[in-house]
């Protein structure tokens, strides 16, 4: 079973940055994509980033030129690099994975397995 675990979160303000990490032990990392997603209270879980084969990327509009996903597979690591963040940058972020080609890369439900979160709260 896959394992992953986010760190990272804490408050921060508006206008502040951030970096995201996702530990991907157990050869995990070298999946075909793993993927950055949150959750607001109240709110569905929505993609944020992913990363494909380790390589091409994909940004959800709302964070596109703010945030920067990447990954380092010596460290079986992956991150969310978030600049300029906005108090809508609130929620639980999550680290996913998705073991096969799937077309699906924004859902969920596309993925296969999950990390428990970290709390990112931006304070203005």
């Amino acid at each position: 079973q896959e394992q992953l675990v986010e760190s990272g979160g804490r408050v921060v303000k508006v206008g502040d940055s951030l970096r995201l990490s996702c530990a991907a032990p157990g050869g995990s990392f070298s999946h075909h994509a793993m993927a950055w997603f949150r959750q607001a209270p109240g709110n569905e879980r929505d993609f944020v980033a992913v990363l494909v084969d380790n390589d091409v990327k994909y940004y959800a509009e709302a964070v596109e030129g703010r945030f920067t996903i990447s990954g380092d597979s010596t460290k079986d690591t992956l991150y969310l690099e978030k600049n300029n963040l906005k108090p809508d940058g609130t929620a639980l972020y999550y680290c996913a994975g998705q073991r096969v080609f799937r077309m699906g890369k924004a859902r969920p439900r596309d993925y296969d397995y999950w990390g428990q979160g970290t709390q990112v709260t931006v304070s203005s």
